[in-house]
């Protein structure tokens, strides 16, 4: 289906494309009715001169051609022609007639009669004729006729110097039209602007700020923001209920399990599972969180704000293992996830690179094309390339000499995903170790 934009813009040139044929086809008729009526009226002054040099020369019609002064009467061929004829039948002619005659009407009317005809060598020529009576009796038929070539020349010039003025009317029919694309779309392109902006905002969008045809789309747009706002608040509230009324009975287990662990039983398998049941559930919490967040919102973040504040966190925890945390974080970056979600993932990279480093992790954060890259590198053994898919499934873990659930890095994977963003494992160019590449968008 075509975009409003294209539809605008078709219309417009159809329309101006339409007004100007039609315009050039109703413009040149009248011109070609006007030159016409130019051309038989110069006709009709040469008939009048013509009868006024008869009418001093009916004894002499041959003085005739000493009257007509037009060179062109002169010039064999010429295209502009006179004749007489008397009540006899003979006939003078222009010079320009050579020894040729022009046929007259079948039709003689009293007053003259412009018709076309053919002329020397059969051209088409344009005349007038009348049957003349004068005073002293005689009669004589009148003959002015001119080549049709020359009205057909004087309709092509005034064509051809219009010409230029219809281009240049459909040049600013078409400018037009853009013009007019561009005033109907803009309030459009303007709603859009305001919705992006405005999701993860609390105003409304204000009606009176756009045209009464869009106010009512605009009204239902509040009415959407409204109700998209009441199921994220909604869903994450009822993620938090959800994992705050786990917490009790997570809780009474362990402390069950400690118990039974002092009384000398061997609790590891059911430590263990518990462990697993509450990483699932926190993904599960964390993905039906993410899931509605990125789906329904376009939340950003101060990812600089994020990182230094996670950074120093794990620098403590790092300082106590006697290892370290370094951070190289670009200013003013911000990408489009929820604050939160955005630093699960980072908190669970970090985790894992501290408890996995040597003695050094190392975070950073910059603009790339394309959006934002994070990487957390560390100094520790790495992961074989063929095992990295591994570890991202759920439950992947590779090495279970440290304590955990395994599933930080499928969490993370989760989260990134319901905002169109990738994780990607690679090896350390710096520090040898597990690489985690981040690309979130800006």
């Amino acid at each position: 289906m075509l975009s409003l934009r294209q539809r605008a813009l078709l219309g417009g040139l159809a329309t101006g494309a339409l007004s100007v044929g039609v315009g050039t086809l109703v413009v040149f008729s009248y011109i070609n009715t006007r030159v016409l009526e130019q051309f038989d009226e110069t006709l009709r002054d040469r008939h009048t001169q013509l009868i006024v040099g008869l009418s001093a020369t009916t004894d002499d019609p041959e003085a005739l051609r000493d009257l007509m002064f037009d060179p062109a009467y002169g010039t064999p061929y010429s295209g502009r022609y006179w004749q007489v004829t008397d009540s006899g039948g003979a006939a003078f002619t222009s010079a320009s007639l050579f020894d040729e005659t022009i046929s007259e009407p079948a039709r003689v009317r009293e007053e003259a009669v412009v018709w076309n005809t053919s002329g020397p060598d059969n051209e088409a020529v344009r005349g007038v004729y009348q049957k003349i009576t004068f005073e002293d009796g005689t009669e004589w038929g009148v003959t002015v006729a001119e080549s049709r070539f020359e009205l057909i020349s004087e309709r092509r010039a005034a064509q051809n110097n219009l010409l230029p003025v219809f281009g240049l009317v459909g040049l600013i029919g078409v400018a037009g039209s853009l013009l007019l694309m561009s005033a109907i779309i803009g309030p459009l392109r303007k709603l859009r602007a305001d919705v992006a902006h405005r999701w993860d905002k609390d105003d409304d969008l204000k009606p009176e700020d756009y045209p009464e045809e869009v106010s009512p789309l605009v009204e239902d747009l509040n009415q959407l923001l409204h109700r998209n706002r009441e199921i994220v608040s909604g869903s994450r509230r009822q993620a938090a209920d959800l994992a705050h009324a786990l917490k009790t009975p997570t809780a009474i287990l362990r402390n069950e399990l400690a118990t039974l662990l002092d009384k000398g039983a061997d609790t590891e398998p059911a430590d263990e599972a518990l462990n697993r049941i509450d990483a699932q559930l926190k993904r599960s919490l964390a993905r039906m969180r993410a899931s509605n967040t990125a789906e329904l919102t376009h939340s950003r973040t101060d990812l600089t704000i994020s990182v230094n504040r996670l950074s120093r966190l794990f620098s403590i925890m790092a300082e106590r293992e006697g290892k370290s945390l370094t951070t190289d974080c670009e200013g003013g970056l911000r990408v489009r996830m929820d604050t939160q979600d955005i630093e699960e993932v980072i908190g669970n990279l970090l985790d894992n690179a501290l408890k996995w480093c040597r003695t050094t992790a190392h975070i950073a954060a910059k603009r790339v094309e394309g959006g934002i890259e994070i990487c957390i590198e560390d100094d520790g053994s790495g992961i074989p390339e063929d095992a990295r898919e591994e570890l991202l499934r759920s439950g992947g873990r590779l090495d279970t000499s440290v304590s955990g659930t395994g599933l930080g890095l499928a969490i993370s994977v989760d989260l990134l995903n319901a905002y169109g963003s990738k994780l990607k494992l690679g090896t350390s160019a710096n520090l040898g170790g597990l690489a985690c590449h981040l690309l979130l968008s800006a």
